[in-house]
């Protein structure tokens, strides 16, 4: 059984390569990443899963490759590599997923990273090894695991409203929970075991995640790129759920015609087409 020092070190690999190929070739890139309207409009749900093999930057791909093996390492290979592949792309969707959500009113939002799979990865080993201590870089000390996955949120929570890159802030929380979660399901005594540790890190995750969902006025983050203008998406909100409706519209009407000919079209689908070929 293929063990999960080796799957960590192979899923690395895939991420420098994948990254590679799209830090050098933006059709690449432009053709894998994590895109809204590519998602929802045309269905290329491949991006939920390829995006999060493409990184922004080389320091981007180091800072989540440096996790992602210090954490497979203190994982116990006991549980073996199928195990840790499942953790890893639970992490990587439930990331992707929650990002399309929250900005699913954002047609031209985009992403990339593999931020979702490495905090999944994180918050499972946290959940199954809560006393694990994470050292950087040969430092004589370390720092425990859960305190290391607090640390990781945070930082995920600091960008999460940014607006000027591509990196995947909402895809932190989304993998971390769902990576927690599918290693729980897969080794229940450890929930049991470690209650309080995992209670203390997914109580405030959940709640965080609530006000993210139903509350965002309430999440007042700032940074660099972003100075608590709660109203900032209220144009571009307006402007993609009505290009999303249209283009929703225009795809039923293709597809009758595709299914019972340009005679099928009632009047109303017929002006619709029309205004649509005008304004492309």
């Amino acid at each position: 059984m293929i063990d999960t020092g080796t799957v960590g070190l192979i899923l690395i690999l895939a991420n420098i390569i994948f990254s590679y190929q799209g830090l050098t070739n933006e059709a690449f890139f432009d053709g894998y990443k994590l895109d809204v309207d590519k998602i929802l409009i045309s269905k290329d749900y491949k991006r939920i899963v390829s995006s999060g093999f493409l990184h922004v930057s080389w320091m981007h791909l180091l800072f989540n490759m440096l996790s992602l093996y210090a954490f497979s390492v203190v994982t116990d290979a006991a549980h073996g590599g199928i195990q840790f592949l499942i953790i890893y792309f639970s992490g990587l969707i439930g990331g992707g997923i929650l990002a399309v959500y929250l900005h699913r009113h954002h047609g031209d939002y985009s992403a990339v990273g593999a931020s979702g799979a490495v905090c999944g990865v994180i918050f499972a080993a946290i959940a199954l090894y809560p006393g694990i201590g994470i050292g950087f870089f040969g430092l004589p000390f370390s720092i425990p695991g859960w305190l290391y996955g607090i640390l990781f949120l945070l930082y995920s929570m600091y960008g999460i409203r940014s607006k000027s890159d591509n990196i995947g802030h909402e895809a932190h929380l989304g993998g971390a929970l769902l990576g927690m979660t599918a290693a729980l399901i897969m080794n229940p005594v450890a929930l049991a075991d470690n209650y309080v540790t995992i209670m203390a890190i997914a109580a405030p995750a959940i709640g965080l995640m609530y006000i993210i969902i139903a509350r965002p006025d309430l999440l007042m983050i700032d940074n660099l790129f972003f100075k608590r203008h709660k109203n900032s998406y209220s144009i571009d909100h307006l402007y993609n759920e009505r290009k999303r409706i249209t283009q929703k519209e225009i795809d039923k009407i293709l597809d009758k015609i595709n299914k019972k000919g340009m005679k099928s079209l009632s009047l109303e689908d017929r002006i619709k087409l029309k205004k649509y070929s005008k304004t492309k």
